[in-house]
């Protein structure tokens, strides 16, 4: 074959290759619980709409279970290319976008409809716009709901009944402190490494939104859930910068609407699951305590606020505070 052949073999092929990318796209979406929790749900509807609006031309795989690695690992994955999307709690994000941090104050949300208008709204854009400037796109806030403590030891009522408890952590300096302040012994670990440590006794306990303690049938593994309610723990759906600026103005709008479709079917499930969470738990041989002292634990984890609050956002704590007044 002459030079000039083989030069327009090799053109056609790249051509064609090219065609075939443009025409059809395939994207992970990475999560590290199970398919059909919370989380599976919002990225089932998520694919589901990029396959409507796309007609048929992007396909999102699910990746659940920590198939992927945890949450940090998700994150990276996407600031290198590695990984196209993915929807974590807000435990480890702080480390790639410190302002976020913010949210993760115990005790600063009132309910569910605060945590959505502030979230879904001004205050809520404005952070998730910082998420470019760290190599991902910040998609939309979904939900992970308000976090409880559970243990396999004693009861707990008060602060002073955390004290002692080995309890496991998001891998957050304010949530670590929180539970140093109250005595507990805590113990930052990816999720993906606690429900192993539950089971081998390494950890006495852990602290998650009833839809976590449902999906993973806590059950098995823990006696106790108090309902402290003590953090409002968001979600957030994320994307690789280096994935989204391969898409056009038109997909990336795509994408922005799937995210809302899965937020929307996250909601669903967290506000299903919180109503009837408690019976479940029961039912399954856990002993809930709901007779709690919020007042006592607020003003134990006080001091949280004064040492990370100027580090983390004093102002977006107090605009947040404000919006709820």
């Amino acid at each position: 074959m002459t030079l000039r052949g083989i030069l327009a073999g090799a053109l056609l092929a790249t051509s064609a290759l090219t065609a075939t990318s443009l025409s059809a796209k395939e994207m992970n979406f990475a999560i590290v619980t199970p398919p059909d929790g919370h989380y599976g749900q919002g990225a089932k509807a998520f694919a589901e709409k990029m396959n409507e609006l796309s007609e048929g031309e992007i396909t999102i795989n699910v990746k659940a279970g920590g198939s992927l690695g945890g949450e940090r690992e998700l994150l990276e994955g996407e600031q290198i290319g590695t990984i196209e999307l993915a929807m974590t709690s807000t435990g480890p994000v702080g480390s790639f976008v410190p302002e976020i941090y913010a949210l993760d104050f115990p005790f600063l949300f009132n309910d569910y409809d605060s945590a959505h208008e502030i979230l879904d709204g001004e205050i809520g854009d404005e952070l998730l716009a910082k998420f470019e400037d760290k190599g991902m796109i910040g998609l939309a806030w979904s939900e992970n709901g308000f976090r409880h403590i559970t243990n396999s030891v004693k009861p707990v009522q008060t602060p002073a009944d955390v004290a002692g408890l080995k309890l496991r952590t998001m891998e957050n300096q304010v949530h670590i402190d929180a539970f140093k302040e109250l005595g507990a012994s805590p113990t930052p670990m990816s999720w993906t490494e606690v429900l192993t440590s539950l089971q081998q006794g390494t950890i006495d306990g852990q602290e998650n939104p009833i839809p976590i303690i449902v999906s993973n049938n806590m059950w098995d593994m823990q006696k106790y859930v108090t309902l402290t309610g003590h953090v409002y723990s968001p979600a957030v759906i994320t994307m690789s910068k280096i994935h989204w600026d391969q898409l056009s103005e038109e997909e990336q709008g795509w994408v922005r609407e799937a995210a809302k479709a899965g937020v929307e079917a996250t909601r669903a499930v967290v506000a299903e699951t919180e109503k009837n969470g408690v019976a479940t738990m029961r039912e399954n041989g856990m002993e809930v305590i709901e007779d709690v002292d919020k007042k006592a634990f607020q003003d134990a984890v006080q001091p949280t606020y004064d040492r990370y609050g100027k580090e983390y956002g004093e102002a977006m704590i107090q605009r947040i505070r404000d919006a709820q007044k």
